[in-house]
Order: C-alpha cells, then structure tokens, then sequence
C-alpha cells in the first residue's frame, strides 16, 4: 500500500479480518503525528523528512507478531517531507489481554523509532 492513501482505519479493517482475531480481546492502535517542536520543545519544527527503512519494519511487525498472546500487527510508516499535523507513524496490534498488547506496542514503537526510520527536522527558524 501507497504510504500517504493507508489510513488508521483500513489498517484496523486488515487487523479485523485476520483468520485468527477471535483470539483477541483488544486491539490498540498508536496514530503518531509530526509535532511542532523539536522533543525538548526548544525549537520550532515546519516539517520532517522521513526516510523508512521497509525491511527493518517488516521484522519488527514479524517480532510483534511471535510475541506470546499476539494475533496480529499492522504497521504503516510514512516516508518524504511530512508536516506539522500530518501523520507519521500508524501501529495497530491485536493481542489476547491488554497487559500483553500495551507492552507489545510500545516495544514495536521504540523499535521502528531505533532502528526503522530515520527523521530529519526541519526548523521553522
């Protein structure tokens, strides 16, 4: 799928129709989006260059997926110029118990921000 035509609910509808997600009792999903600040909310940010590492994402979703009480990860990282308020990063995880999809999802998060993009800010100033 075209990065910028995913939206966060066609990934749920994917999550949704997986053969096995009778097995789950949840499914949460992270919408990440561009701030306008840099993280310490010293410097105005105007926009991000992203550029996505597709493979890496790919074994992070597989990762998620083999963890215990998992059904199901969908994963969709935009890539080029984003701006303020554009989306950025949409995780959605099915898992059994909301103790194993929470961990589970932050774990997929760190990840794909370690090691399966890398951002560019570009500052207002």
């Amino acid at each position: 799928m075209e990065g910028k035509s995913v939206t966060l609910d066609r990934l749920v509808a994917g999550v949704k129709a997986h053969p096995e997600i009778s097995r789950a009792g949840m499914i949460l999903c992270h919408n990440g989006i561009v701030r306008g600040s840099d993280r310490s909310g010293a410097r105005s940010v105007r926009a991000l260059k992203v550029a996505v590492d597709s493979s890496a994402i790919e074994r992070i979703r597989s990762w998620g997926e083999s963890q215990p009480g998992i059904v199901t990860v969908a994963i969709q990282a935009m890539e080029g110029e984003l701006h303020v308020g554009d989306d950025l990063l949409f995780v959605v995880v099915a898992g059994d118990i909301r103790e194993n999809v929470f961990e589970i999802t932050r774990q997929i998060i760190d990840r794909i921000k370690a090691g399966g993009v890398r951002k560019t800010e570009i500052y207002a100033d």
